[in-house]
């Protein structure tokens, strides 16, 4: 049995699941859907096309599934997605997408702290950590556990690779995965060594993932021979195999040592 608060107002066109906890002067509008268990804890706004997954926990003045505030927009429907065991704490705002049919997402058991924002086009990962006040710009792409400082600002496309360590007041180009990005202005400093070993990643993909760093950032390779280097000699372990394809998809270029 769902508890909604008397001072809530709820469209009755919404699809509640069961255990829902709405607290009060919550608003939960006609296209919205929430899963089993979820939790909005008293003052939060869920509108849009938006769907939550179950056992999430939403704090309070938290927008998700506000229109884009992208000045393309020209109508039609676009989407928020978010996956279960999620928290969304205090004033995080989560935009619809851009585009006709567009959904920004937020994965399974991912935590945004308080007044992060999430644009139209956004895909955040699974089991991602973003502390307070970062913000990521339309069309960003955030792997799977990731962990980003606070006071962030990410442009719009960059990508934050799995496993990456991101610490810096603004992100240009992509943070590559395994690896720690810091300082203001953003460079790449080593791998992610605390977060691989809590991970359970062993040693042998740890000293396999430091050699591929040096290639990349200690040698005197640009990027390109780096990588082609790296596919060549260096054992073919998923997690090589992901970091060769994401130097060769990106975009935006990938963030360099600065020296």
């Amino acid at each position: 049995m769902s508890l909604i608060h008397p001072t809530a107002v709820v469209d009755p066109a919404a699809v509640i699941g069961e255990n829902v906890d709405i607290g009060p002067l919550c608003v939960v509008g006609p296209r919205v859907k929430l899963g089993d268990g979820t939790r909005l804890v008293a003052h939060v706004v869920v509108d849009g096309c938006t769907t939550v997954g179950a056992e999430c926990e939403i704090h309070p003045f938290a927008r998700i599934g506000g229109p884009t505030q992208d000045l393309k927009y020209i109508g039609g429907d676009t989407f928020v997605e978010i996956g279960d065991r999620t928290v969304l704490r205090e004033c995080v705002t989560i935009n619809c997408g851009t585009r006709e049919g567009e959904v920004t997402k937020v994965g399974n058991g991912t935590l945004l702290m308080a007044y992060c924002h999430v644009a139209h086009g956004c895909s955040i990962g699974n089991d991602v950590i973003v502390s307070n006040a970062s913000q990521f710009a339309g069309e960003v792409v955030v792997e799977d556990r990731a962990t980003v400082s606070g006071l962030m600002g990410a442009h719009q496309f960059t990508r934050i690779g799995t496993m990456a360590m991101v610490s810096t007041s603004r992100l240009m180009l992509d943070a590559p995965p395994y690896m720690i990005t810091q300082g203001a202005e953003a460079q790449v400093t080593g791998i992610n060594l605390v977060g691989l070993t809590r991970r359970g990643f062993t040693e042998e993909t740890r000293e396999t993932l430091k050699r591929a760093y040096k290639m990349l950032y200690r040698s005197e390779m640009n990027f390109g021979d780096a990588v082609k280097k790296i596919e060549d000699e260096l054992p073919s372990i998923p997690e090589i195999r992901h970091l060769v394809e994401f130097y060769r998809t990106s975009s935006r270029g990938v963030t360099r040592r600065v020296e």
